[in-house]
């Protein structure tokens, strides 16, 4: 991975770039990588060369957000649902995410990123759990943003998790049913400490949350395109962000009159 802060940006990139307040950023940007594998069969490969062409997408991504200073993105890397495909798909996932974590390790670093994760990661396989918990150690410190993993993730998944968590405080004495608000419930989540997401990118132009982050997108802008994930790149998560600071946030409210 290139250093953040030495990519020679195109016209459109630069022109669109010039475009965005940054004043106005989305403190916590979400992506459901999607369309890897359709990717992949329109040009008569296996699933598996998406998944790998991706992984580019993802670079470019950490390195735009990282440049503009968005504090948080979450990616949604591999899903509860995500066991069922076949074997040999799953196995090529497992090793890409060792190979991405052991190759970016040093430029994340460098570029203080943390790298944090989400989901039931102790049910991961051996190695990849390895590669995850020491590059969330060794990145501990940074400050610059955090790069969320989604990994072994379902957000109904997660709630149930929480939802045990807090039974388990009540039926230790240490907290009270009454006292389990919208706070305790978030406090519970697995991303307890981190902002809701303000913007939702979903590549591929499906239009469903998929069973992503369905607690902490309750007020989340989404954003839909056509493009699929492994030709995603920087100027589209520029149009997002523009798009994204066109909108009117009311969190339910009314527009104020002037």
């Amino acid at each position: 991975m290139r250093s953040f802060c030495l990519r020679n940006p195109k016209p459109r990139e630069e022109s669109l770039r010039r475009r965005v307040d940054a004043g106005r950023l989305p403190r916590h940007i979400a992506i459901i990588m999607d369309g890897n594998g359709r990717w992949a069969s329109r040009r008569g490969l296996p699933r598996t060369f998406g998944h790998r062409a991706g992984v580019e997408s993802l670079r470019q991504v950490v390195e735009l957000c990282a440049e503009l200073g968005i504090p948080v993105l979450t990616v949604f890397a591999f899903s509860t649902e995500n066991w069922k495909r076949p074997q040999e798909e799953v196995n090529v996932l497992m090793d890409l995410l060792v190979e991405y974590l052991h190759r970016e390790a040093q430029e994340l670093e460098r570029n203080g990123i943390r790298v944090h994760a989400i989901g039931r990661l102790d049910e991961l396989p051996p190695p990849a759990r390895s590669a995850v918990y020491e590059i969330m150690e060794r990145t501990a410190k940074n400050e610059r943003m955090v790069l969320n993993l989604a990994l072994n993730y379902g957000g109904r998944t997660e709630l149930v998790d929480a939802a045990r968590r807090l039974a388990a405080e009540v039926l230790a004495g240490t907290l009270r049913v009454e006292e389990i608000d919208e706070s305790r419930v978030a406090g519970a989540l697995y991303t307890a400490g981190l902002p809701d997401p303000d913007l939702v990118i979903r590549p591929s132009g499906e239009m469903r949350i998929s069973n992503f982050l369905l607690w902490q997108v309750a007020y989340a802008e989404l954003w839909v395109t056509p493009v699929l994930w492994p030709d995603f790149r920087r100027v589209h998560l520029l149009e997002a962000i523009l798009d994204y600071q066109r909108r009117e946030r009311r969190f339910g409210g009314l527009k104020p009159h002037p």
